[in-house]
């Protein structure tokens, strides 16, 4: 860049004048960067499970801030919940199932995906109640002929309806067979979750490893089926998905580009970390979110969404056609998009650029 001084006027005395416009300009271009440094940024995440480590780690690891922002990441709550939060304006940044930008664009709040953080969905483990499981109910054959004492159909819990285990788990329940077969149950965060299973409100809950891994540690839960398996989501989906992803809305783009670029920056170099780093590295730099499940219940799901992890976060065209079959159906209610009217290639081949893998 040159310099302001060396645009001065060739003269050979400087005014005062001239050097204090030159000192001004300085002053402006100084204030500038600290007003980039103390940018403030909002991420949204839907619940406190491993599957979000990505961002996690952009966080704890101190990346946000490299980018010269004032990062704060916020729990939604589920999918649905922290859709609803960008839709209202109270966050900048989300990380869900790739179907919420699609649908608020549907709905005319115009959306964009920014990376894709995974190639599977790594929260598709079914968990049985250990009674049931005792009972001879060990697949899911079984499980959805079986009835409920009062007569009605297996109830399965999900962090909430419309949210991404939801989305894909009915899917899986469509191609094998089995639609139309249980009831549905949107069981909220971790917690509540756990508890659902725990006190027989569900008979199954869909979730991560982490959660697997804290049932049958407390003897309550066992897998019954697992749908993120490399073997059974291919018999299904038939290769890579971009599941989930960072998105914004489309405003904010057009607000501040930089600010847009800056997230994807550390997420990009957040994702490559974590491909490259051992579960407890990665869990000492995200601990702080994931702290509703033990140590050795989120080192399982690491593993299992490492495995599955996207460390490029670029989405190509057959990788989206083959989601489209899961997201334009009538359960979804979203109406089909094209890949450029929902992901906006640029910001994650910039930061790619700038931090190659």
């Amino acid at each position: 860049m040159t310099s302001p001084l060396t645009s001065l006027p060739k003269v050979s005395i400087l005014t005062r004048r001239t050097v204090v416009t030159a000192l001004g300009a300085s002053a402006v271009l100084a204030g500038s960067r600290a007003a980039r440094a103390a940018t403030a940024a909002k991420g949204i995440y839907p619940v406190a499970t491993c599957s979000y480590m990505v961002v996690f780690a952009a966080q704890g690891l101190g990346y946000f801030k490299d980018e010269g922002l004032d990062s704060r990441l916020v729990q939604g709550g589920s999918g649905v919940k922290t859709r609803e939060i960008i839709a209202s304006g109270q966050g900048d940044f989300a990380l869900a199932d790739f179907v919420h930008p699609m649908l608020l664009t549907n709905k005319g709040r115009p959306c964009k995906a920014l990376t894709a953080v995974d190639r599977i969905a790594a929260g598709l483990q079914f968990m049985i109640r250990a009674d049931l499981y005792a009972q001879g109910i060990t697949d899911l054959a079984k499980f959805v002929a079986w009835k409920r004492p009062d007569g009605r159909k297996p109830l399965v819990g999900v962090s909430s309806i419309g949210g991404t285990t939801h989305v894909w788990s009915t899917y899986f329940m469509e191609k094998l067979g089995y639609d139309g077969m249980v009831t549905w149950l949107g069981v909220g965060n971790v917690d509540t979750m756990l508890g659902s299973l725990k006190t027989r409100q569900v008979d199954v809950l869909i979730n991560t490893y982490s959660l697997v891994g804290e049932v049958e540690r407390q003897g309550y839960g066992k897998l019954l089926y697992d749908g993120s398996d490399p073997r059974n989501w291919d018999s299904v989906i038939g290769g890579t998905v971009p599941v989930t992803v960072n998105y914004c809305l489309q405003s904010r783009i057009d607000r501040d580009p930089a600010l847009v670029q800056a997230w994807t920056n550390a997420l990009m170099r957040a994702a490559q970390w974590v491909d490259k780093h051992e579960p407890e590295e990665i869990y000492g730099a995200i601990e702080p979110f994931v702290g509703s499940t033990s140590r050795e219940s989120n080192l399982i799901e690491i593993r299992g969404t490492k495995a599955v992890g996207n460390p490029t976060g670029l989405i190509d065209q057959a990788a989206f056609d083959r989601g489209a079959k899961v997201w334009f159906r009538e359960m979804t209610g979203v109406q089909r998009l094209p890949l450029e009217a929902v992901y906006a290639a640029r910001f994650a081949e910039a930061a790619a650029a700038k931090y190659p893998a």
